[in-house]
C-alpha cells in the first residue's frame, strides 16, 4: 500500500511522456507560462517521483523521507528536462536554411504558378516547390532568387 501512490504517479508519468514524445508536447498548445510548462518534462519528473519514491521506500527509509527525496529528485528531473527541451527547441527551431544563390535543375515546368526543382546545397535531399516569373523548361539549370518559407523563386541560369 506504501508504493501504490508512487507506482500510479510513475505510471500516468510513462503515459505523459509517451503521447508527448509520439504526438508533440501536449502543453505547447496553451501557451501557459511561455514554455515554463513542459508534458515531456512532467512526465520525466513523475516518473523519476515514481521510481525514487519506489527504490526509496523498498530499501527501507521512512515513507515521509521517501517522499521529500522523491519530491526533490523530480523536481531536480523536471528543471534538467525543462533546460534540455528549450535547448533542443532552440538549436531546431524549424526555420528552412536560405537556398538563396543555390543553384539546381527543374524537375518540371517552373511558371508563376509553380513547379518543381531539386537543388544542388548540403540541406537539400528532396525536391522543393518553386516558382518563376518566366516559363521555364524542365531539365534546365536554375538558380534561387527568393526564399519564401518552403518554395524559392528561380530563374533559368
Amino acid at each position: 500500500m506504501e508504493l501504490t501512490p508512487f507506482i500510479v504517479i510513475g505510471g500516468i508519468g510513462l503515459l505523459v511522456l509517451v503521447i508527448s514524445l509520439l504526438v508533440g508536447d501536449i502543453f505547447d498548445h496553451f501557451e501557459i507560462g511561455d514554455g515554463a510548462i513542459s508534458g515531456t518534462a512532467l512526465g520525466v519528473a513523475a516518473v523519476v517521483f515514481g521510481a525514487s519514491g519506489v527504490l526509496t521506500t523498498t530499501a527501507g527509509l521512512d515513507l515521509v523521507w521517501a517522499y521529500v527525496l522523491a519530491g526533490v529528485l523530480a523536481l531536480l528531473a523536471y528543471l534538467l528536462a525543462v533546460f534540455f527541451v528549450r535547448r533542443l527547441t532552440k538549436s531546431s527551431d524549424g526555420v528552412p536554411v536560405s537556398a538563396i544563390g543555390l543553384t539546381g535543375v527543374t524537375r518540371s515546368t517552373v511558371s508563376p504558378a509553380g513547379g518543381e526543382v531539386s537543388l544542388d546545397g548540403p540541406h537539400e535531399v528532396e525536391r522543393r516547390f518553386a516558382f518563376a516569373d518566366d516559363t521555364i523548361a524542365e531539365g534546365v539549370r536554375i538558380r534561387v532568387v527568393e526564399h519564401t518559407g518552403t518554395r524559392v523563386k528561380v530563374v533559368a541560369d
